[in-house]
Protein backbone atom coordinates (compact mmCIF):
# COMPACT_ATOMS: atom_id res chain seq x y z
CA UNK A 1 0.00 0.00 0.00
CA UNK A 2 1.06 3.42 -0.53
CA UNK A 3 0.07 5.75 1.79
CA UNK A 4 0.80 9.59 1.55
CA UNK A 5 -0.41 12.30 3.27
CA UNK A 6 0.77 15.55 1.69
CA UNK A 7 -0.50 19.64 1.98
CA UNK A 8 1.46 22.26 0.70
CA UNK A 9 0.47 26.58 -0.09
CA UNK A 10 1.75 28.14 -3.07
CA UNK A 11 0.48 31.87 -3.92
CA UNK A 12 -2.68 31.31 -5.43
CA UNK A 13 -2.78 27.71 -4.99
CA UNK A 14 -2.74 24.93 -1.86
CA UNK A 15 -2.56 21.14 -2.39
CA UNK A 16 -4.05 19.25 0.63
CA UNK A 17 -4.41 15.34 -0.23
CA UNK A 18 -4.45 11.61 1.30
CA UNK A 19 -3.98 9.18 -0.25
CA UNK A 20 -4.05 5.23 0.07
CA UNK A 21 -3.06 3.40 -3.25
CA UNK A 22 -2.48 -0.08 -4.34
CA UNK A 23 0.81 -1.85 -3.93
CA UNK A 24 0.33 -3.19 -7.73
CA UNK A 25 -0.85 -1.89 -10.96
CA UNK A 26 -1.47 1.71 -12.37
CA UNK A 27 -3.32 4.46 -10.35
CA UNK A 28 -4.46 7.60 -12.64
CA UNK A 29 -4.17 11.03 -11.39
CA UNK A 30 -6.59 12.56 -13.34
CA UNK A 31 -7.88 16.68 -13.75
CA UNK A 32 -8.02 19.79 -15.04
CA UNK A 33 -4.52 21.58 -15.24
CA UNK A 34 -3.24 22.97 -12.42
CA UNK A 35 -5.50 20.88 -10.41
CA UNK A 36 -2.26 19.42 -8.35
CA UNK A 37 -1.65 16.54 -9.87
CA UNK A 38 2.20 17.02 -10.93
CA UNK A 39 2.76 18.43 -7.43
CA UNK A 40 1.52 15.24 -6.05
CA UNK A 41 4.24 13.59 -7.82
CA UNK A 42 7.15 16.05 -7.48
CA UNK A 43 6.16 15.58 -2.88
CA UNK A 44 5.95 11.82 -3.71
CA UNK A 45 9.44 11.87 -5.01
CA UNK A 46 10.83 14.71 -2.60
CA UNK A 47 11.52 17.14 -5.23
CA UNK A 48 8.99 18.91 -3.72
CA UNK A 49 9.22 18.98 0.11
CA UNK A 50 5.54 19.30 1.02
CA UNK A 51 3.97 18.56 4.43
CA UNK A 52 3.28 15.16 5.77
CA UNK A 53 4.21 11.62 5.39
CA UNK A 54 4.88 9.41 2.37
CA UNK A 55 5.11 5.18 3.16
CA UNK A 56 5.77 2.43 0.81
CA UNK A 57 4.15 -0.49 2.39
CA UNK A 58 6.55 -0.42 5.65
CA UNK A 59 9.04 1.76 4.41
CA UNK A 60 8.56 5.50 5.47
CA UNK A 61 10.21 8.36 3.18
CA UNK A 62 8.57 11.05 5.11
CA UNK A 63 7.20 11.42 8.73
CA UNK A 64 7.12 15.49 9.80
CA UNK A 65 5.98 13.98 13.51
CA UNK A 66 9.43 12.25 13.48
CA UNK A 67 11.38 15.09 11.47
CA UNK A 68 12.17 11.70 8.63
CA UNK A 69 13.11 13.31 5.29
CA UNK A 70 14.17 10.62 2.77
CA UNK A 71 15.94 12.82 -0.15
CA UNK A 72 14.90 12.27 -3.72
CA UNK A 73 18.14 10.08 -4.47
CA UNK A 74 17.68 7.79 -1.29
CA UNK A 75 14.33 7.16 -2.51
CA UNK A 76 14.15 3.72 -4.62
CA UNK A 77 11.55 5.19 -7.66
CA UNK A 78 11.63 6.21 -10.95
CA UNK A 79 10.42 9.37 -12.71
CA UNK A 80 9.13 9.60 -16.20
CA UNK A 81 8.51 12.82 -17.65
CA UNK A 82 6.96 14.29 -21.06
CA UNK A 83 10.61 14.94 -22.19
CA UNK A 84 12.83 11.49 -22.49
CA UNK A 85 15.40 14.17 -21.28
CA UNK A 86 18.42 11.31 -22.70
CA UNK A 87 22.04 12.64 -22.98
CA UNK A 88 22.16 13.25 -26.65
CA UNK A 89 26.09 12.76 -26.81
CA UNK A 90 25.58 9.16 -25.76
CA UNK A 91 24.09 6.42 -27.39
CA UNK A 92 21.27 4.66 -26.43
CA UNK A 93 23.55 1.68 -24.22
CA UNK A 94 25.24 4.34 -22.52
CA UNK A 95 21.94 5.83 -21.42
CA UNK A 96 20.34 3.13 -19.46
CA UNK A 97 24.00 2.37 -18.20
CA UNK A 98 23.93 6.01 -16.62
CA UNK A 99 20.58 4.57 -14.82
CA UNK A 100 22.75 1.45 -13.71
CA UNK A 101 25.08 4.29 -11.40
CA UNK A 102 21.94 4.50 -8.58
CA UNK A 103 21.76 0.90 -8.12
CA UNK A 104 25.77 0.36 -7.93
CA UNK A 105 26.08 -1.61 -11.77
CA UNK A 106 25.50 -4.88 -11.89
CA UNK A 107 23.22 -5.70 -9.05
CA UNK A 108 20.75 -3.92 -11.91
CA UNK A 109 21.88 -5.56 -14.65
CA UNK A 110 18.89 -8.29 -14.95
CA UNK A 111 16.49 -5.20 -14.24
CA UNK A 112 17.72 -2.91 -17.10
CA UNK A 113 17.99 -6.76 -19.37
CA UNK A 114 13.94 -7.09 -18.57
CA UNK A 115 13.07 -3.27 -19.38
CA UNK A 116 14.91 -3.60 -22.56
CA UNK A 117 13.04 -6.39 -23.48
CA UNK A 118 9.54 -5.44 -22.72
CA UNK A 119 10.01 -2.33 -23.99
CA UNK A 120 11.42 -3.76 -27.13
CA UNK A 121 14.45 -1.67 -27.56
CA UNK A 122 17.10 -4.19 -27.34
CA UNK A 123 17.80 -3.09 -31.57
CA UNK A 124 18.24 0.73 -30.75
CA UNK A 125 20.89 0.36 -28.49
CA UNK A 126 23.65 1.18 -30.28
CA UNK A 127 22.27 4.00 -32.15
CA UNK A 128 22.71 8.01 -30.98
CA UNK A 129 19.17 9.15 -29.56
CA UNK A 130 18.68 12.36 -31.52
CA UNK A 131 17.99 10.24 -34.75
CA UNK A 132 15.00 7.88 -32.55
CA UNK A 133 11.66 8.72 -33.17
CA UNK A 134 9.27 10.07 -29.84
CA UNK A 135 7.96 6.73 -29.17
CA UNK A 136 11.40 5.52 -29.51
CA UNK A 137 13.19 8.09 -27.26
CA UNK A 138 10.72 7.72 -24.38
CA UNK A 139 10.64 4.21 -24.40
CA UNK A 140 14.47 4.23 -23.49
CA UNK A 141 13.87 6.67 -20.91
CA UNK A 142 11.15 4.15 -19.15
CA UNK A 143 13.85 1.56 -19.17
CA UNK A 144 16.50 3.85 -18.07
CA UNK A 145 13.76 4.60 -15.06
CA UNK A 146 13.56 0.81 -14.47
CA UNK A 147 17.05 0.00 -14.49
CA UNK A 148 17.26 1.81 -10.65
CA UNK A 149 15.10 -1.49 -9.72
CA UNK A 150 12.29 1.08 -8.27
CA UNK A 151 9.85 0.27 -5.66
CA UNK A 152 7.43 3.51 -7.41
CA UNK A 153 6.96 4.35 -10.81
CA UNK A 154 5.87 8.12 -11.44
CA UNK A 155 5.09 9.12 -14.62
CA UNK A 156 3.96 12.32 -15.40
CA UNK A 157 2.31 12.86 -18.42
CA UNK A 158 4.46 10.23 -20.65
CA UNK A 159 2.85 10.63 -24.25
CA UNK A 160 1.57 14.39 -24.00
CA UNK A 161 4.34 15.39 -26.49
CA UNK A 162 3.91 12.57 -28.77
CA UNK A 163 1.98 12.75 -32.12
CA UNK A 164 -1.30 10.13 -32.60
CA UNK A 165 0.98 7.84 -34.33
CA UNK A 166 3.52 7.84 -31.52
CA UNK A 167 1.31 7.57 -29.00
CA UNK A 168 -0.32 4.28 -30.75
CA UNK A 169 3.41 3.35 -31.01
CA UNK A 170 3.78 3.06 -27.00
CA UNK A 171 0.77 2.49 -25.30
CA UNK A 172 1.27 -1.25 -25.99
CA UNK A 173 4.73 -1.20 -24.42
CA UNK A 174 2.82 0.65 -21.28
CA UNK A 175 0.67 -2.02 -21.45
CA UNK A 176 2.79 -4.82 -21.27
CA UNK A 177 4.76 -2.76 -18.05
CA UNK A 178 1.32 -3.31 -16.21
CA UNK A 179 0.36 -6.52 -16.83
CA UNK A 180 4.06 -8.07 -15.93
CA UNK A 181 5.77 -5.97 -13.26
CA UNK A 182 4.59 -6.61 -10.02
CA UNK A 183 5.50 -2.53 -9.74
CA UNK A 184 2.75 0.36 -8.30
CA UNK A 185 2.83 3.08 -11.08
CA UNK A 186 1.40 6.68 -10.67
CA UNK A 187 0.57 8.27 -14.11
CA UNK A 188 -0.38 11.74 -14.42
CA UNK A 189 -2.80 12.53 -17.78
CA UNK A 190 -5.28 14.37 -18.67
CA UNK A 191 -5.96 12.02 -21.51
CA UNK A 192 -9.24 9.70 -21.49
CA UNK A 193 -7.78 7.20 -23.53
CA UNK A 194 -4.55 6.89 -22.10
CA UNK A 195 -6.59 6.58 -18.42
CA UNK A 196 -8.99 4.09 -19.71
CA UNK A 197 -6.86 2.09 -21.39
CA UNK A 198 -4.11 1.77 -18.54
CA UNK A 199 -5.98 2.90 -15.30
CA UNK A 200 -6.75 0.42 -12.85
CA UNK A 201 -7.17 2.66 -10.42
CA UNK A 202 -8.22 6.07 -10.51
CA UNK A 203 -7.80 9.48 -8.39
CA UNK A 204 -10.19 12.27 -9.52
CA UNK A 205 -8.39 15.59 -8.44
CA UNK A 206 -9.19 19.94 -8.55
CA UNK A 207 -8.21 22.34 -7.10
CA UNK A 208 -5.58 20.89 -4.82
CA UNK A 209 -8.00 18.57 -3.68
CA UNK A 210 -8.92 14.65 -4.05
CA UNK A 211 -12.49 14.06 -5.09
CA UNK A 212 -12.92 10.80 -5.33
CA UNK A 213 -10.71 7.39 -6.06
CA UNK A 214 -11.35 3.93 -6.57
CA UNK A 215 -11.20 1.47 -8.99
CA UNK A 216 -11.24 3.04 -12.51
CA UNK A 217 -14.80 1.08 -13.63
CA UNK A 218 -16.87 2.24 -10.24
CA UNK A 219 -15.67 6.08 -10.85
CA UNK A 220 -16.19 5.89 -14.59
CA UNK A 221 -19.81 5.54 -14.01
CA UNK A 222 -20.78 7.41 -11.80
CA UNK A 223 -23.15 10.14 -12.71
CA UNK A 224 -22.18 12.70 -9.80
CA UNK A 225 -18.81 13.38 -11.09
CA UNK A 226 -17.70 15.80 -13.83
CA UNK A 227 -15.29 12.49 -15.50
CA UNK A 228 -19.05 11.51 -16.40
CA UNK A 229 -20.49 15.16 -17.89
CA UNK A 230 -17.22 15.07 -20.20
CA UNK A 231 -17.85 14.84 -23.94
CA UNK A 232 -16.00 11.26 -23.81
CA UNK A 233 -17.62 9.99 -20.79
CA UNK A 234 -18.03 6.58 -20.91
CA UNK A 235 -17.13 3.57 -18.99
CA UNK A 236 -14.41 0.30 -18.79
CA UNK A 237 -15.72 -3.25 -18.90
CA UNK A 238 -13.60 -5.61 -18.03
CA UNK A 239 -14.13 -8.89 -20.26
CA UNK A 240 -12.54 -11.91 -22.03
CA UNK A 241 -12.82 -12.90 -25.47
CA UNK A 242 -14.82 -16.15 -26.10
CA UNK A 243 -14.85 -15.82 -30.08
CA UNK A 244 -13.33 -14.96 -33.44
CA UNK A 245 -15.52 -14.20 -36.43
CA UNK A 246 -12.86 -14.07 -38.74
CA UNK A 247 -15.35 -13.41 -42.02
CA UNK A 248 -16.63 -10.18 -40.13
CA UNK A 249 -13.68 -9.57 -38.28
CA UNK A 250 -15.83 -8.99 -35.02
CA UNK A 251 -14.71 -10.61 -31.86
CA UNK A 252 -16.97 -11.29 -28.81
CA UNK A 253 -16.13 -10.46 -25.53
CA UNK A 254 -17.69 -11.90 -22.51
CA UNK A 255 -18.06 -10.32 -19.00
CA UNK A 256 -19.89 -11.01 -15.59
CA UNK A 257 -24.13 -11.17 -17.06
CA UNK A 258 -23.64 -11.02 -20.79
CA UNK A 259 -21.32 -10.42 -24.36
CA UNK A 260 -20.50 -7.92 -26.71
CA UNK A 261 -19.82 -7.89 -30.15
CA UNK A 262 -16.23 -6.11 -31.08
CA UNK A 263 -13.44 -5.00 -33.47
CA UNK A 264 -11.87 -7.78 -34.11
CA UNK A 265 -8.98 -7.95 -31.99
CA UNK A 266 -5.45 -9.95 -31.35
CA UNK A 267 -5.69 -11.05 -28.25
CA UNK A 268 -6.95 -15.15 -27.96
CA UNK A 269 -10.06 -16.74 -26.89
CA UNK A 270 -9.47 -16.32 -23.22
CA UNK A 271 -7.40 -13.58 -22.68
CA UNK A 272 -8.53 -10.77 -20.35
CA UNK A 273 -9.58 -7.56 -22.80
CA UNK A 274 -11.29 -4.25 -21.95
CA UNK A 275 -14.09 -2.69 -24.19
CA UNK A 276 -14.23 1.12 -23.79
CA UNK A 277 -17.97 2.24 -24.21
CA UNK A 278 -19.21 6.10 -24.76
CA UNK A 279 -22.28 7.36 -23.49
CA UNK A 280 -22.79 9.05 -26.74
CA UNK A 281 -23.05 5.38 -29.00
CA UNK A 282 -25.35 4.02 -26.47
CA UNK A 283 -29.16 4.29 -26.90
CA UNK A 284 -31.97 2.79 -25.19
CA UNK A 285 -35.52 0.93 -25.94
CA UNK A 286 -38.68 -0.06 -24.20
CA UNK A 287 -39.00 -3.13 -26.11
CA UNK A 288 -36.60 -5.68 -27.54
CA UNK A 289 -35.16 -3.93 -31.06
CA UNK A 290 -36.34 -6.07 -34.12
CA UNK A 291 -34.52 -6.13 -37.61
CA UNK A 292 -31.57 -3.49 -36.17
CA UNK A 293 -28.39 -3.22 -38.02
CA UNK A 294 -26.97 -2.81 -34.35
CA UNK A 295 -25.13 -5.87 -33.14
CA UNK A 296 -25.40 -5.40 -29.07
CA UNK A 297 -28.41 -5.20 -27.30
CA UNK A 298 -28.44 -6.00 -23.82
CA UNK A 299 -30.95 -5.98 -21.14
CA UNK A 300 -30.71 -2.70 -18.73
CA UNK A 301 -32.16 -1.36 -15.52
CA UNK A 302 -31.97 2.27 -15.13
CA UNK A 303 -29.85 3.25 -11.73
CA UNK A 304 -29.83 6.66 -11.96
CA UNK A 305 -30.24 9.31 -14.16
CA UNK A 306 -28.26 13.05 -14.57
CA UNK A 307 -30.10 16.19 -16.56
CA UNK A 308 -27.47 18.30 -18.02
CA UNK A 309 -28.77 21.30 -20.33
CA UNK A 310 -30.15 19.42 -23.43
CA UNK A 311 -29.25 16.12 -22.36
CA UNK A 312 -29.91 13.32 -20.21
CA UNK A 313 -27.15 10.68 -18.44
CA UNK A 314 -28.63 7.82 -17.61
CA UNK A 315 -26.18 4.85 -15.94
CA UNK A 316 -27.70 1.36 -16.58
CA UNK A 317 -26.91 -1.77 -14.97
CA UNK A 318 -26.65 -4.22 -17.68
CA UNK A 319 -26.91 -7.85 -17.92
CA UNK A 320 -28.72 -10.45 -16.56
CA UNK A 321 -29.53 -10.14 -13.02
CA UNK A 322 -28.84 -13.40 -11.76
CA UNK A 323 -25.36 -13.68 -12.63
CA UNK A 324 -22.93 -13.44 -9.52
CA UNK A 325 -21.15 -9.93 -8.89
CA UNK A 326 -21.86 -6.73 -9.08
CA UNK A 327 -23.40 -6.17 -12.49
CA UNK A 328 -21.15 -4.14 -15.25
CA UNK A 329 -22.57 -0.68 -15.86
CA UNK A 330 -23.11 1.45 -19.00
CA UNK A 331 -24.07 5.21 -19.78
CA UNK A 332 -26.35 6.64 -22.31
CA UNK A 333 -26.25 10.15 -23.15
CA UNK A 334 -29.70 10.55 -24.49
CA UNK A 335 -31.83 13.79 -25.12
CA UNK A 336 -34.28 15.30 -22.66
CA UNK A 337 -36.68 15.35 -25.16
CA UNK A 338 -36.42 11.47 -25.74
CA UNK A 339 -36.41 11.17 -21.96
CA UNK A 340 -39.72 12.22 -21.41
CA UNK A 341 -41.37 10.63 -24.46
CA UNK A 342 -39.93 7.06 -22.74
CA UNK A 343 -41.27 8.51 -19.55
CA UNK A 344 -38.02 7.40 -18.13
CA UNK A 345 -37.61 6.81 -14.40
CA UNK A 346 -34.45 4.63 -11.90
CA UNK A 347 -35.88 1.15 -11.81
CA UNK A 348 -37.26 1.04 -15.41
CA UNK A 349 -35.87 -1.71 -17.19
CA UNK A 350 -35.05 -1.18 -20.95
CA UNK A 351 -32.81 -2.73 -23.85
CA UNK A 352 -29.33 -0.40 -24.26
CA UNK A 353 -28.34 -0.71 -28.25
CA UNK A 354 -24.57 -0.43 -28.95
CA UNK A 355 -23.04 -0.54 -32.26
CA UNK A 356 -20.06 -2.83 -32.55
CA UNK A 357 -17.78 -0.60 -34.51
CA UNK A 358 -18.33 1.85 -32.07
CA UNK A 359 -16.52 -0.30 -29.44
CA UNK A 360 -12.47 0.13 -28.54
Amino acid sequence: MIDATLALTRPGFALDVALALPARGITALFGPSGCGKTSVLRALAGLERARGRVAIGDEVWQDDSTGLFVPTHRRPLGYVIQEAALFPHLDVRRNLDYGLKRTGGDPGRFALDQAVELLGIGALMNRRTATLSGGERQRVAIARALATRPRLLLMDEPLAALDAARKAEILPYLERLHTELALPIIYVTHAMDELTRLADHLVLMDQGRVLARGPLSELLSRTDLPIGRQDEAGVVIQARVVEHDRPYGLTRIAFDGGSLWVGETDAAVGDPVRARVLARDVSVARVVPAQTSVVNVLPAVIESLHAEHSTVLLCLAVGDAQAAGAPARLLARITRRSCETLTLRPGDMLYAQIKGVALM
